[in-house]
């Protein structure tokens, strides 16, 4: 089966990161998935929330926000507070984060992951969690005297899957989501352990062999991605990284 966008049922999107994409955070990345294009920021604050104030260790929270025309119809600016749909990414993505992150080994910083979507062609979420990875290891390289290595354990990915019209397909764009009968992000680890498997049945409902199938399709675009972050971390002089 050829989608709309002539790719496979098992092939991502071009996907692109662009290191040091603002000049003033400690780390930045742009990230795009197709046409999808998220800024990835992460500000180091010698500082934590008083809750954590004196037990030694570092945090990593995440805020993320969409432009009022980074759809195809302009949407409002979430001026009284993130909607319930942004509260739900933002803590996504900064439980992925903190899954592969030593917090005892940041001492008492945190970082700030700000996810702001330019242009949204569906997968908005999968695309900020993989590209803020490789910004927050930028922003940990600035930690004095601790290797980022260190501190950061393993690269997290995450990808979109969902069967339309009863095939199994890959990294969904908007399109694509938006007619789905089963609809997944999925993120994993380095290792291939699991972060988070959301999954819900749109219009169909799915049995156990159409999950095993689509969590086996996420795994292989999620190693394909770490990969692509594992090169973006191993060169460091480099800006640009495409899969």
């Amino acid at each position: 089966m050829k989608r709309a966008d002539g790719r496979a049922p098992d092939q991502l999107r071009p996907v692109v990161l662009t290191r040091d994409y603002l000049l003033h955070p400690e780390g930045s990345v742009l990230v795009e998935f197709g046409a999808t294009k998220v800024i990835c920021t992460a500000t180091l604050e010698e500082k934590v929330a008083p809750w954590l104030k004196g037990q030694g260790r570092g945090w990593v929270t995440a805020e993320y926000g969409m432009l009022p025309r980074s759809t195809n119809t302009r949407m409002n600016r979430e001026n009284r507070g993130p909607s319930g749909r942004s509260q739900e990414i933002q803590r996504l993505v900064g439980r992925a984060l903190r899954a592969v992150v030593d917090l005892p080994k940041m001492g008492e910083r945190t970082v700030w992951m700000d996810c702001d979507v330019i242009q949204a062609d569906g997968g908005t979420r999968t695309a900020a969690i993989t590209g803020s990875l490789v910004a927050l290891a930028d922003a940990l390289a600035r930690i004095p005297g601790i290797q980022s290595s260190v501190v950061l354990r393993e690269p997290v990915a995450a990808i979109s899957v969902g069967i339309v019209n009863g095939v199994p397909l890959l990294d969904l764009n908007y399109g694509e989501d938006s007619t789905a009968d089963v609809d997944m992000n999925i993120v994993m680890t380095g290792a291939g352990e699991f972060v988070e498997v959301q999954g819900t049945a749109e219009h169909v409902t799915f049995d156990r062999r159409r999950l095993d199938a689509l969590l086996a399709l996420a795994e292989s675009g999620i190693k394909r991605l770490i990969e692509l972050q594992r090169q973006a971390l191993a060169l460091r002089a480099e800006r640009v990284f495409r899969l």
